[in-house]
């Protein structure tokens, strides 16, 4: 199996319930790597507060899916609206967005491999794919 069969901060590929896998994430705004499908990450990730900035993945698209909580999704140029917990929403590539959220939320992600977290904006909320998958 590949590096993200475990990790130093408890993800575990073993462990197969998401409930039992949130509370294990260290950090918000840290995405952690849970599994792989064909040329994706599957991450899961804890949100509070706007600390998110507006980024742009230019050759990826991003799916967003509500564990548990809500999410407040920004696109460039568009409405503002709630993700609800049991809601997804795929953001296109070479869209700017933004997400935020009042109160602590859960997300699991699906992207490619390639996805930067913050696009090519560097912030103090953005990891490396080592960081990650560790």
């Amino acid at each position: 199996m590949s590096k993200t069969s475990h990790s130093k901060k408890g993800i575990s590929a073993r462990e197969r319930n998401l409930v039992k896998l949130f509370p294990t994430l260290q950090e918000y705004y840290s995405p952690k790597v849970i599994g792989e499908v064909n040329d994706m990450y599957v991450k899961i990730t804890k949100v509070v507060g706007n600390d998110v900035p507006w980024h742009t993945h230019d050759c990826e698209d991003e799916m967003f899916y509500m564990v548990k909580g809500s999410l407040q999704m920004e696109l460039k140029g568009k409405q503002a609206f709630t993700l609800a917990e049991g809601e997804y929403f795929i953001v296109p590539q070479g869209i700017e967005h933004r997400i935020s959220s009042g109160r602590e939320c859960w997300i699991l992600l699906v992207e490619p491999k390639t996805t930067k977290h913050t696009g090519d904006v560097e912030s103090t909320i953005t990891r490396s794919i080592d960081e990650q998958i560790d």
